[in-house]
């Protein structure tokens, strides 16, 4: 069964930079993740930077991500993949955002999202792939 996991709780409010919950992922099978950000309400003028920080213990973080997504400004969702097969060091995951507004009229930013991540399972060896052949057209 492959994991699911919510980094970010659906329908949260986002009105200052802050980190998720550290969440073990030593159960993964593929350590291969399909992410999406959905942003469902945003107010004009200001931006959200989401990324994906990576831990050995669930205590230290280091000191880049593991996954960062494009700056955001409005509603909608954004997918990624996030694979960390290659970094065993990896065992724990959270997610921090930072929220910046520079409009007039309200000084402090609100954003209204969620981060869901799926885990994706592995291929299996056995699997066969058919090759595409291109023929030349005329």
């Amino acid at each position: 069964m492959p994991l699911e996991l919510s980094l970010i709780p659906p329908n949260t409010t986002l009105d200052s930079n802050s980190v998720g919950v550290s969440i073990e992922i030593s159960e993964s099978v593929s350590r291969t993740f399909f992410c999406v950000l959905t942003i469902t309400d945003q107010i004009e003028q200001e931006s959200l930077d989401v990324s994906i920080w990576g831990s050995p213990d669930g205590q230290e973080f280091g000191k880049l991500p593991v996954l960062r997504f494009p700056q955001q400004f409005y509603n909608g969702a954004t997918k990624m993949i996030l694979d960390v097969s290659l970094r065993p060091d990896v065992k724990f995951i959270r997610a921090r955002w930072d929220v910046n507004r520079w409009g007039r009229v309200s000084p402090t930013p609100k954003f209204v999202a969620g981060l869901q991540l799926e885990e994706i399972p592995p291929m299996s060896r056995d699997t066969t792939t058919k090759r595409a052949i291109l023929a030349p057209t005329s």
